[in-house]
């Protein structure tokens, strides 16, 4: 296997979750009698440039199809986080009515509305013919199609330049980086931002968020790599943010490397001290993952199976990805998970891949009463508590798998 960014041979493992079908291939109950098709979910991490990737087995017109069925409206806590990013980088970047804020992978494009409601000119690119669909509903333009450089300057010949570009948790979902990362340079105006999103390797590794690892997700980033690989590409990074969004993320500021005039932040060091102190540079780091993940999983299988000899149904919330490496890898069947409820319409009907758990609306949980849910997307699980407190009706409780098992009494909120 070469590189994805460097091209150099890779060979260090990080982490084999065996085999499991892509993560957003929901299954329809006239699918229930059909194969599905698997493919391995391996990761390893290249000891030129430190890329954490996964081994490419599926492309990307398989895994973000027509139909591919997430939709970022759907999270409270989302729309509240890209409502804030729209009222922070209007001001800080002075964008006007005379403006272009482009969001690459806009999905049904609640952040750009965000940007349009107060006044900005605003343009979509999203390849996922439904996500753009529900985009063009909220009065936006949206390009429907992959982005790379070609697409860039396509859009340049057309005169279009962007002094806002968002890459908002999309960095890691493409398999060519730098072509991606190229044509954003292309895009940019001279004086132009990029904010690139996505959720920090130091966090992964150091909570064993194995479960955030998936095939749609090439690649797995921290910030030294991140500014490595847009450095090789014509950007540069001149500062960076945490946020608490994913179970911990960057968010990373860029510029053009010929033409950007913005000093660099004095954090976008401290926070790749922190990567080095943490050894995300060096072979040792990666080689106990496996045996944390692997503790995680059989955790989670002895309390499901002890959960079922006890006669307590067990339910799921959230038919989210990371959900489904998480069951698929644990072997997690009906048996053990009676159901998952999901607000996303579009998944409700349906099953969970590879598990073939039957997706439900969330008033499931009012008629069926399961004794624990166990939350899937953890993320978000402080909302899906909020949402779901009445559990604590007939004595419920929840129940979270990563980083660790832990259980815990509907009125409890310290999550």
């Amino acid at each position: 296997m070469r590189c994805r960014h460097c091209g150099a041979e890779v060979s260090l493992p990080v982490i084999d979750l065996g085999s499991a079908p892509p993560s957003n291939a929901y299954l329809k109950a006239e699918d229930l009698n059909a194969p599905e098709v698997w493919f391995p979910l391996r990761v390893l991490v290249c000891e030129a440039c430190w890329l954490v990737q996964t081994e490419d087995f599926a492309g990307r017109e398989d895994l973000f199809s027509a139909d591919y069925a997430y939709l970022s409206s759907i999270s409270a806590t989302w729309r509240a986080h890209v409502d804030a990013y729209a009222g922070a980088m209007t001001p800080k970047l002075g964008l006007t009515a005379d403006s272009l804020v482009v969001e690459i992978a806009a999905n049904d494009g609640i952040l750009l509305e965000c940007f349009q409601k107060r006044g900005i000119p605003v343009l979509g690119v999203e390849p996922t013919g439904f996500a753009a669909a529900r985009a063009r509903e909220r009065g936006l333009q949206i390009i429907e199609s992959f982005f790379g450089r070609c697409l860039a300057a396509q859009m340049r010949a057309d005169g279009i330049g962007a002094d806002l570009i968002a890459a908002n948790n999309v960095l890691a979902h493409v398999p060519d980086i730098n072509d991606f990362t190229s044509g954003i340079a292309e895009l940019l105006k001279p004086d132009g931002v990029a904010t690139f999103e996505f959720p920090h390797l130091l966090n992964l590794i150091g909570e064993t968020q194995f479960d955030t690892i998936y095939h749609e997700h090439f690649s797995y980033l921290s910030l030294a790599v991140a500014e490595r690989v847009l450095a090789a590409n014509g950007l540069q990074v001149f500062d960076v943010e945490e946020l608490p969004t994913h179970g911990g993320s960057l968010r990373v500021f860029a510029q053009r490397r010929d033409t950007g005039k913005r000093t660099v932040a004095d954090r976008v060091e401290a926070v790749k001290a922190r990567e080095r102190d943490a050894g995300l540079e060096h072979p040792d780091t990666y080689r106990n993952f496996q045996v944390r993940a692997d503790r995680i999983k059989d955790d989670l299988v002895a309390f499901l199976i002890g959960e079922r000899r006890s006669g307590r149904t067990v339910a799921a919330y959230g038919a989210a990805a990371k959900g489904n490496t998480l069951l698929n890898y644990a072997g997690v069947r009906p048996d053990l998970v009676s159901f998952v409820v999901d607000r996303n319409p579009l998944k409700q009907g349906q099953f969970l891949p590879g598990s073939r758990i039957p997706i439900l609306a969330e008033d499931a949980i009012v008629t069926r009463k399961p004794g624990t849910i166990l939350i899937l997307p953890w993320n978000i699980a402080g909302e899906i508590i909020r949402n779901t407190s009445h559990i604590a009706d007939w004595g419920g409780r929840f129940a979270l798998a990563v980083p660790e098992l832990k259980l815990f009494p509907a009125g409890e909120r310290s999550v």
